[in-house]
């Protein structure tokens, strides 16, 4: 028996640890092998099931709306979704603003105030003021949210509401207080717009990050602070921005009523152009709600109805093209129908690239003068800026307090870690709180049944004493993957299985075994390739899995999800990037649905011969053992679970959207351990004591967690 102390097992030497040591995933090869050449199967695989997803999606959106009762009974819960989705459910605190007025410029017909406030303590808002030098009683009043215009000079931020400065003296000049504020990113104080976009923070999906969020509550409290002044009509609020402010500008009309008129101008468009047309990878991610519901935009636009709205746009628009926004504009018409307010409905086209061009202006000034003034006279001047940057910079200082740079590890909650449950009833509790969480809110992208499977035998071979069997089978959609099985030449009754599920690096050391013993067979089914063109093989890897299969009645079946193997796509890096973030943008991710590329190999390994009522085990390396890990906890008789570097924490991977909300690895380690047995390779004891205290506290048989430490020397050779 192995050595137990402090939770923590040493294993001597048992034949199946021995054996997944020397083939398993547990120690890497040295060599190093090339991508897989040929991706074009992947791609159109890819590029077929975003097209039926999105359609999906495209074809559910405002359809379960058919009068007007339909939709003001699904109205406040649709909103309270949106909030959801952006990080404000529940709404912040509305903390004290500690608005300051820095100082002040003048212009012959106007001033501007430079103002700075705290949308929540040390999230600073910086903006200009802009006001009529003469006001006989309050005025309607425009938040003007800024768009990507940075400005940035001698490594000094000015903020972006510096580049957009003439649209808030326009609004001055004709009678409208202004208030024109920065963004987290191109602001005053730089935060960070582009956490998944470049910089690797696949986190933000997990813990349900979005800095269009951010934004959105600052608008909000950007209210709050102009309600608070004599110069305002709060009554006559409006809101407006361009590209960034466009898609700000939905966000607050969508979730804030004080908004009475509306221009969004190049700032939303429909997923068919986001996921299909390939435009997500033109945005950062500001642009977008962590899609939790799978909404297309659409519904974000009906949320407007029936306050009156100009939506526009460009005919030449590369990042927000036309036929999209059409399409939007087509859907939420007919929730303007229901309310008989089609006249405050506008779509205002102008030709044009992606620019802040003059035509564009009119057609905002002009609505929001009709709207908010009850005047439709001619528009005969201008936008036009009047200060230099340093004019308009609210900081001298930069303070010190300020939380705008890293923000993104607050804004959302995270889950604590829970207390040890004490007893049955109290873990049962926390198990099926976290498992409807998981269903509702992380995973919500499965479908809702499993199609047929269609299973196909696609190859079969023998080899040195040891058959190699493929079988092809439906995931979901145009995702057809193939499962392997391998085991001994004629064997009958297998007494185990284990389903390795391969990251691409396993996929490669795997398919370098096969290629030793099985070239003539996979020789047309995504060879692995050294950067010479040449197979490789690893002869010595092959002879160590067949010695083990030959002594053993055991069959090892392997599976690569989506993306991996038989099925890689572009292996371009930063096409990679924005494919991830198509997924979050279909309500999903890729690691959530290669969750589910598992269970369906499951469920077609328990259709292939003998092996349907065979003990079950599933083994995987690194941020794949998490995801091998959620997805054994849909799936019964599970008998164990081989899970080698398993992440301690999302924050490292894999990526479900929001399931740091709601709990972390060591939480889901305790849920599977209550259904399997679980065993720990090559991990940190300290991070999985949760698990391991539970285990021992509700009185589970013993060894339901273990942590294995690899022996010394066997550590030496890695």
């Amino acid at each position: 028996m192995p050595h137990k102390k402090k939770g923590v097992i040493v294993p001597k030497s048992t034949r199946l640890l021995g054996w997944l040591m020397a083939f398993g995933m547990g120690l890497p090869l040295v060599a190093a092998f090339g991508a897989v050449p040929d991706t074009s199967r992947g791609d159109r695989m890819l590029a077929d099931y975003f097209r039926q997803q999105t359609a999906k999606l495209a074809d559910r959106c405002l359809s379960d709306v058919q009068t007007l009762k339909d939709w003001t009974s699904r109205r406040a819960e649709y909103r309270r979704q949106l909030l959801e989705m952006l990080g404000l459910d529940p709404l912040p605190r509305r903390t004290e603003l500690k608005a300051v007025v820095t100082g002040a410029v003048d212009q012959e017909t106007f001033k501007v105030e430079k103002v700075q406030f705290q949308s929540r303590p040390g999230l600073y808002v910086t903006g200009d003021l802009y006001l009529p030098k003469k006001i006989d009683h309050p005025c309607p009043t425009i938040l003007y949210v800024c768009g990507h215009g940075r400005v940035k000079i001698d490594g000094v931020s000015y903020g972006n509401k510096v580049h957009y400065q003439h649209h808030g003296a326009w609004f001055a000049r004709h009678g409208y207080v202004c208030l024109t504020i920065d963004t987290l990113q191109l602001g005053e104080i730089e935060g960070v717009h582009h956490g998944t976009y470049s910089k690797g923070r696949w986190w933000w999906n997990s813990r349900g990050y979005t800095p269009a969020g951010v934004e959105a509550w600052n608008c909000v409290r950007a209210l709050d602070y102009l309600e608070t002044r004599p110069e305002v009509d709060a009554k006559r609020f409006g809101v407006t921005g361009r590209s960034g402010g466009g898609a700000y500008s939905w966000w607050l009309a969508a979730i804030d009523s004080r908004i009475k008129v509306a221009v969004p101008v190049a700032g939303i468009t429909d997923l068919e152009n986001h996921v299909v047309d390939g435009c997500v990878e033109g945005h950062c991610d500001c642009m977008y709600m962590v899609n939790t519901y799978g909404w297309d935009f659409a519904q974000v636009a009906a949320l407007v109805a029936p306050r009156p709205l100009l939506i526009e746009n460009s005919d030449k628009d590369s990042i927000f093209p036309l036929d999209g926004v059409v399409r939007l504009h087509a859907k939420v018409r007919r929730i303007y129908a229901l309310y008989d307010a089609e006249d405050r409905l506008g779509l205002y086209i102008t030709e044009g690239p992606h620019q802040d061009t003059q035509q564009l202006r009119i057609g905002a000034f002009h609505w929001f003068d009709r709207f908010l003034k009850n005047d439709e006279s001619l528009i005969d001047r201008p936008a036009t800026k009047f200060f230099e940057p340093a004019q308009l910079k609210v900081f001298d200082t930069l303070p010190a307090d300020e939380q705008n740079s890293r923000i993104d590890e607050t804004f959302t909650r995270r889950a604590s870690v829970p207390p040890v449950p004490l007893t049955a009833d109290h873990w049962s509790a926390l198990r099926d709180g976290w498992m409807k969480n998981l269903r509702e809110k992380s995973l919500r992208g499965w479908p809702e049944r499993g199609e047929p499977l269609r299973l196909q035998k696609a190859l079969s071979s023998a080899s040195d004493g040891l058959a190699l069997d493929g079988y092809d089978f439906n995931s979901q959609g145009p995702i057809r993957l193939r499962l392997y099985t391998l085991g001994r030449a004629g064997l009958k009754r297998p007494k185990l299985v284990v389903l390795n599920v391969l990251d691409a690096k396993a996929w490669r050391e795997w398919r370098s075994a096969m290629e030793a013993g099985f070239a003539e067979t996979l020789s047309g089914d995504a060879p692995i390739l050294a950067d010479d063109g040449s197979v490789q093989t690893d002869a010595d890897r092959f002879a160590q899995l067949g010695r083990m299969l030959r002594a053993e009645p055991w069959v090892m079946a392997y599976v690569a999800p989506r993306g991996i193997g038989p099925t890689v796509w572009t292996t371009n890096a930063k096409k990679q990037v924005q494919i991830r973030r198509r997924f979050m943008l279909l309500g999903q991710t890729l690691d959530g649905m290669r969750a589910w590329d598992i269970r369906r190999a499951i469920a077609a390994l328990r259709t292939v011969g003998p092996l349907g009522d065979v003990p079950l085990w599933l083994e995987a390396n690194r941020q794949m053992a998490g995801v091998t890990l959620y997805a054994s906890l849909f799936e019964p008789n599970i008998e164990r679970l081989d899970l080698w570097q398993l992440p301690a924490s999302h924050r490292q991977g894999p990526t479900l959207l929001n399931v740091l909300r709601y709990l972390d690895m060591p939480q889901a380690v305790a849920m599977a351990a209550e259904r399997s047995r679980v065993r720990l390779y090559d991990v940190a004891p300290q991070s999985w004591q949760f698990p391991l205290e539970v285990a021992q506290q509700l009185g589970w048989p013993e060894g339901r967690v273990e942590i294995v430490s690899l022996p010394t020397a066997d550590k030496a050779t890695e």
